[in-house]
């Protein structure tokens, strides 16, 4: 009888492995994602790749910094190369500041003649070492502090020079020209950017000469930091390369999953990028883990020879390349590892918005088994190995890690050989992780990750529990994507399903999960690329509908700091600040102006829909002092507020904003519910009675015939009442009906190309916003009328990044701002139908 058992155990074992396929996506996908999630967890293991083929260039972190990891399958012995591009074996003609501060002639005022001719006399320009920089900027030199600078770099040239592949280095901020003897070579916009390259073509090069030569720049810095360095370089003809392409078939992008389907020659290679973000599962959320799985099978019934090659550099664990590195090997308990990060391990030192973590390791990870090998050796001889052998050879690193990447990039690669492949397909997985060590400074302690458990777990344990776990965590992902992609759609649509699936691990990995000293839950952001603060309140409130939705505590772990903040005495204002500080150092607000109105607003709507989707206060209570102390500060302030900043605080000040105004009656009504709930009649019956009439005046305030005022000063004006969603998804019935009723129709006329704009100043917009107002909208056919335009920005953007919240509804163009996590307002109309769903008092 116990065989026949461990018999139908092992059937059912097999049948749930074979059943559970987790190379198909749960549904397929058309949006063409402006860049793929390939391994998020939090605002340091975040890479993406910004292309249409996960073959066109490196995978990036989501700065615009390559974090490359390149991929490779050898069939017969001919490799095909599916992920990634390697890197051009170049050698310096004229070396970059990683490597020598090189000198030059330079000026900070207009010269006269043509500066950049390789004869101009500059005899009477100063000398100065590079890098040109302002104060505080890497490899500084020479302080440059006005607004331009002129720079020549002569060198002279050997007569071969023209039979190399030569190219140009530079890193600029902000505006940024170059020219060799004359021609020009790179002509910038207003940006700035590090180690961009460029090959000479043949015109370029023709300008060469025997002798003397000249690289000659202009640099002009409008605002903030400045920034000049630049070199050149020619290809080393030794490199050996993966030249030839797979082909990729498909690509869906799902809620926690990414599908690449590649044709290798002969053989299909299918390819998943997994990162278990499932939200009521804090422990799996934190663990700084995911997986790359893939499959092979022959696509024409004979039998293949195969093997399939990773590889990861430090360039995944520094700021910049410059920076010393160490990598070994390790061994332990049945698990290969991979290890590499920083000499220094400044830990969370580096603070700041668009910056890389430089302490801690990251790790590529296996199982210890006869067909896999990880090494670590050479950037070129690895690729050699493995072109020619299929395996790893005598080139492998073994100690003495090459410090300094410059002079000699490292490879971390692993390698399975899955031997003869025929009708029936082999699969494998690796893992790829990242241990901060500490992760963040909270209130001048640092503090580690939660996943740690106090120490209790490294990550030596994480790694052992995420493979011993892979099968169950990967049909757990596949359930999860299959049943919020159905949620999706029935509550919005396939297109707002799509939008909703790009989101969620952008909007998740924007956060970095830990506790305090009491024990509780805190959900830090980071407010990428709009200024780096942390746990910024404008940021959590756009985003709050995701996590509304499955886990609670989560939003109550955004919330907690800034509650925590007021009621120790280091806040004192009566309102909320803005943040804890610049990622990843919580020590108290930075940002250079207060919200009053905003964050006040924020703060209670947010613990509002809290206690009205838990259905208790209970949240609400251990905070009451500080909601009541804000919610008497928009008694008095918010009907008409004062000149001052919201959180679309880049369109600048507002007095008299009537958006604003809505939050604030809002979030007094919002107080009054929280009130009723906890018992405190009187109290829920004062401030609902406030909120009424407050609403009612602001109606005839607005008022502007058939919509309604940006401010209520500025007749003729209109803006979006993103604000009254609350109203609309928890029947508050605050503010008359007329007002949604007008507003719908008015917007719908004001659409353009790629969506509504923000308000009557500016052609850009907001998507999160946009998402908002059109769940105003009284029928799903109107709401995907807003929906529908929001898809093909998304779909049709140039802008190559991490999806941008900010773009021009003209053009498709971001305007600024990427890979934030205020994507998760996308998911308002799903929190709309869950509470229409609601069983018992909870989200079903």
């Amino acid at each position: 009888m116990k065989f026949y058992i461990s018999l139908l155990i092992l059937l059912f074992d097999f049948t749930l492995l074979s059943a559970n396929n987790f190379f198909e996506p749960a549904q397929k996908v058309k949006l063409c994602a402006p860049s793929v999630p390939i391994i998020t967890c939090d605002p340091y293991l975040s890479i993406w790749s910004p292309y249409d083929k996960l073959t066109e260039g490196n995978t990036e972190h989501w700065t615009g910094k390559e974090h490359p990891i390149i991929g490779a399958v050898r069939v017969d012995g001919i490799v095909y190369r599916f992920m990634g591009k390697d890197r051009k074996n170049l050698k310096p003609i004229l070396p970059m500041t990683y490597t020598e501060h090189w000198e030059a002639s330079y000026t900070t005022e207009q010269p006269a003649g043509n500066w950049t001719d390789v004869n101009y006399d500059d005899a009477e320009w100063k000398k100065g070492e590079a890098a040109f920089a302002t104060r505080r900027m890497p490899r500084l030199r020479t302080t440059w502090n006005t607004g331009d600078i002129w720079i020549r770099r002569t060198f002279d040239a050997e007569s071969d020079i023209l039979a190399k592949e030569l190219f140009v280095m530079y890193s600029h901020d902000d505006l940024f020209q170059l020219y060799l003897n004359g021609e020009k070579l790179v002509e910038t916009d207003y940006y700035w950017a590090n180690d961009m390259m460029l090959k000479l073509e043949d015109n370029a090069k023709e300008k060469l000469q025997t002798g003397k030569n000249v690289l000659a720049a202009h640099c002009h810095n409008r605002a903030g930091d400045g920034y000049v360095d630049f070199g050149l370089f020619y290809k080393d003809k030794y490199a050996c390369n993966f030249e030839k392409e797979a082909i990729q078939q498909s690509l869906d992008v799902l809620p926690t999953q990414t599908f690449y389907t590649f044709t290798c020659g002969p053989v299909e290679l299918k390819l998943v990028f997994t990162a278990p973000l499932l939200l009521d599962d804090l422990d799996l959320v934190s663990t700084p883990v995911n997986y790359i799985s893939y499959q092979v099978k022959s696509l024409d019934k004979k039998k293949h020879d195969v093997q399939i090659y990773f590889e990861i550099t430090p360039e995944l664990a520094v700021h910049e390349p410059s920076q010393f590195i160490m990598a070994e090997r390790i061994e332990k308990n049945d698990m290969l590892y991979l290890k590499t990060g920083t000499i220094d391990q400044p830990y969370t030192k580096r603070t700041g918005d668009g910056v890389r973590i430089d302490w801690g390791y990251v790790y590529l990870a296996s199982g210890k088994e006869s067909n896999k090998s990880l090494c670590m050796g050479d950037y070129y001889f690895m690729k050699e190995d493995f072109i020619k052998r299929g395996k790893f050879g005598s080139t492998m690193f073994k100690e003495d890690i090459p410090p300094n990447m410059y002079e000699h990039m490292t490879a971390l690669s692993y390698i399975e050989n899955f031997g003869t492949i025929g009708n029936e397909s082999k699969s494998g997985f690796l893992m790829l992780g990242y241990d901060d060590v500490y992760s963040i400074e909270y209130f001048y302690k640092r503090r580690l990750a939660y996943w740690k458990h106090d120490g209790e777990v490294d990550i030596f344990q994480a790694f052992e529990r995420a493979g011993k776990n892979y099968n169950v965590v990967m049909q757990r992902c596949k359930d999860f994507d299959k049943q919020m992609m159905a949620d999706a759609l029935k509550a919005g649509g396939s297109e707002y399903a799509e939008l909703c699936a790009l989101a969620y691990r952008q909007a998740i990995a924007a956060h970095k999960i830990i506790k305090d000293d009491e024990g509780n839950i805190l959900f830090l952001s980071k407010e990428n690329h709009s200024n780096g603060c942390i746990n910024t309140v404008d940021i959590s409130y756009p985003s709050s509908p995701l996590f509304l939705i499955y886990n609670t505590e989560l939003m109550k772990g955004m919330l907690t700091p800034i509650f925590y903040y007021s009621e120790s005495g280091r806040w004192t204002k009566p309102y909320p600040a803005h943040d804890l500080g610049t990622y990843p150092v919580a020590n108290g607000q930075l940002y250079g102006g207060d919200m009053p109105v905003e964050e006040s607003g924020n703060m209670i709507l947010l613990a509002t829909a809290i206690s009205l989707i838990d259905n208790n206060a209970e949240y609400a209570r251990k905070h009451w002092e500080m909601l009541t102390l804000w919610v008497n500060y928009l008694a008095e302030k918010g009907l008409d507020p004062e000149n001052q900043l919201s959180t679309d605080d880049f369109a600048g000040r507002l007095a008299h904003n009537t958006n604003l105004s809505i939050k604030a009656i809002m979030a007094i009504a919002g107080y009054a519910k929280m009130a009723g709930m906890l018992g405190m009649d009187n109290v829920a019956q004062k401030y609902a009675g406030m909120a009424g009439k407050m609403a009612i005046e602001w109606e005839k305030m607005a008022d502007n015939a058939d919509h309604y005022r940006l401010a209520f000063d500025k007749p003729d004006t209109w803006s979006q009442k993103y604000n009254l969603v609350w109203d609309k998804i928890f029947d508050m019935n605050v503010f008359p009906s007329i007002v949604i009723e007008k507003e719908i129709p008015f917007y719908l006329a004001k659409q353009n190309k790629y969506g509504l704009p923000l308000d009557v100043r500016k052609n850009y917009t907001k998507s999160d916003w946009v998402m908002w107002s059109a769940c105003l909208a009284p029928t799903l056919e109107e709401f995907n009328q807003f929906v529908t335009l929001l898809y093909k920005y998304a779909d049709e953007t140039p802008s190559r990044i991490p999806l941008s919240d900010w773009h021009d509804t003209e053009t498709a163009r971001h305007m600024n701002f990427k890979a934030r996590s205020v994507v998760g307002a996308y998911f308002m109309k799903l929190l709309e139908m869950k509470i229409k769903e609601r069983q018992g008092g909870a989200i079903k």
